[in-house]
C-alpha cells in the first residue's frame, strides 16, 4: 500500500488517523521475499534513485528485489552486477538493460529524462574506466548530462588539457577524476578548475600502492584546494555527489 492508498482510505473513513499514521510509517520500509528490507522513500528524501549493491547477492535475490520494487517505481539501479544477475532480472523484467563497462543493471521506465545538470568525468588510465562508468550511469540517472574523457593521465601530461578545457567551457558544475597508481591527476585537475573536483582513487597499482592505497593517500593529502575524495573504487558515491552539486547549482539559477 502506497501513500496515496493510505490517504484515500482515510478520506473515505475506512481507517482512522492513528491507523493511517501507522501505515505511513510502515510505508518507508518494504519487505521483499524474506531477505530484504527496502527503503522505498529514499528518492523522495535524497533525490537519489535506489541503488542496490549487487556483489555477493544471488541472481534470484536481485531478481526478487527488482520484481518487487519496480511494481511501484520507475527507476532502480544495481551496482557491481554480474551477467548472471542481469539474466535473472531480465527473465522477469524484460526492459532491464546492462551497462557492461559500469557493471550495472538499469531499470528506467521514465518517459522524460530532464538532463538539467552537467558534470565531467576524467580517468587517468583505461584501467579506471569501469569506475568512471559507474559514476556516469548514476549521474545520468539523476538527471545530469555527462561529458567524459578517458585515458588522459599525467604520464603524457598534455592529454587532459583539451578535454578539461571543453568541460569547463561547456559549464560543468563539478568534475570527477578517477585515477589509480599515484592518483596525481586529481590534484592537477583541481589546480586548474574553478569547480568542485571529486577524486576517486581506484584499486589499480602494485607494491606500496596495491589496492589503491597510494592513490587514496595522495588525493587525501593534496594541497590543491577544491578537491575532495571518496573511497577507493567508489564511482557510485562520486556520481551521486557530483550530480547533487550540479542539480543544486542549476536549481538556484532557475
Amino acid at each position: 500500500m502506497n501513500i496515496r492508498d493510505v490517504l484515500e482510505k482515510h478520506r473515505k473513513g475506512e481507517i482512522d488517523a492513528s491507523e493511517a499514521e501507522k501505515l505511513l510509517r510502515l510505508d518507508y520500509i518494504e519487505r521483499i521475499a524474506g531477505h530484504t528490507l527496502f527503503d522505498v522513500r529514499r528518492a523522495e528524501r535524497k533525490g537519489v534513485p535506489e541503488i542496490i549493491y549487487g556483489e555477493s547477492k544471488s541472481p534470484d535475490a536481485i531478481a526478487d528485489i527488482i520484481e518487487g520494487v519496480m511494481a511501484q517505481r520507475d527507476i532502480l539501479l544495481v551496482s557491481r552486477a554480474s551477467i548472471d544477475q542481469f539474466e535473472a532480472v531480465r527473465a522477469r523484467v524484460p526492459e532491464a538493460r546492462y551497462e557492461e563497462k559500469a557493471r550495472m543493471i538499469v531499470l528506467d521506465r521514465r518517459k522524460v529524462h530532464e538532463g538539467t545538470g552537467l558534470i565531467g568525468v576524467l580517468t587517468a588510465g583505461s584501467s579506471d574506466i569501469s569506475v568512471a562508468e559507474e559514476a556516469r550511469v548514476v549521474a545520468e540517472a539523476m538527471g545530469c548530462r555527462v561529458l567524459t574523457a578517458y585515458d588522459v593521465g599525467i604520464a603524457t601530461f598534455h592529454r587532459f588539457m583539451e578535454p578539461l578545457h571543453l568541460m569547463l567551457k561547456e559549464g560543468a558544475d563539478a568534475l570527477i577524476v578517477v585515477a589509480g597508481m599515484e592518483g596525481a591527476l586529481a590534484s592537477v585537475v583541481s589546480s586548474l578548475a574553478d569547480v568542485p573536483v571529486i577524486g576517486v582513487p581506484t584499486s589499480v597499482g602494485y607494491g606500496v600502492g596495491e589496492g589503491g592505497r597510494a592513490a587514496l593517500a595522495s588525493m587525501l593529502q593534496s594541497c590543491s584546494p577544491g578537491l575532495v575524495t571518496v573511497n577507493i573504487d567508489n564511482g557510485v558515491g562520486a556520481g551521486i555527489t557530483a550530480a547533487l552539486i550540479s542539480l543544486r547549482c542549476r536549481r538556484s539559477k532557475q
